[in-house]
Parts: C-alpha cells; sequence; structure tokens
C-alpha cells in the first residue's frame, strides 16, 4: 500500500475510494480503525468524512469490512448503513470486539492505526 496525497475535489473521488477500500481489506480480524486515521495514511488528513462516504458506497462489497472503521472515540457512528439496525455490532462481536451503547469497549487496545501498520 502505497500513502500519497490525494485531491478529493478534483474529480478522482473514484480513485480515493478504492485507496479507502484497499487500507479497509487491510484491518485485521478483531481489530478496528478510524475515518481519520485511514484519512490521514492516505494523506488527506482532513477528509474523514470522504471516508465515511467511501464506507457508505460500498454497501454490498463483501470484501471491504466496513464495519471495523468507526469513529475516532471508537463509536459506531456507521451503523445505519448497514441492513438492519444491529448489523455492524454483530458483525463485530463476531470477531470479539465488545460493543456496548454503540460504543467499542476498550478502543484503545482494539485500534489498528494504517500509519504505522502498513
Amino acid at each position: 500500500m502505497k500513502k500519497g496525497n490525494t485531491n478529493t475535489n478534483s474529480g478522482e473521488e473514484t480513485n480515493f475510494f478504492e485507496r479507502v477500500y484497499e487500507v479497509a481489506r487491510c484491518i485485521p480480524h478483531g481489530r478496528v480503525t478510524s475515518y481519520g486515521a485511514i484519512a490521514k495514511y492516505l494523506g488527506a488528513a482532513r477528509s474523514a468524512r470522504m471516508v465515511g462516504w467511501a464506507m457508505n458506497a460500498c454497501d454490498g462489497r463483501e470484501d471491504v469490512p466496513a464495519h471495523r472503521v468507526v469513529n475516532r472515540k471508537g463509536v459506531l457512528t456507521g451503523k445505519h448503513h448497514f441492513e438492519g439496525t444491529n448489523l455492524m455490532q454483530q458483525l463485530l462481536e463476531s470477531e470479539g470486539v465488545e460493543v456496548v451503547d454503540n460504543q467499542i469497549q476498550q478502543f484503545e487496545n482494539l485500534f489498528w492505526d494504517p500509519t504505522e501498520e502498513l
């Protein structure tokens, strides 16, 4: 995976989304990362919202573990984009991640930072 600056305002949205998906595919089973951490890794630190849009747009892509991407505090802010009301939580819990009131427990211990790992 190669780092690099991405200008998300120049019509390269599809390319940016694909780069987000490449990073998301690297998140290990039972670990989570944040929208901001992915954006920072891609050289677009202020584009966390675009990472969120990419995660929302990957609906139906089983090769992208979007359930492993949460907000910077470990809250399941994207859960409403999954089928059913608790699918995101169920997917995380099936990987051994404890979630209480939409908050990942021991978030700091489960956090996977692409800047350090890739």
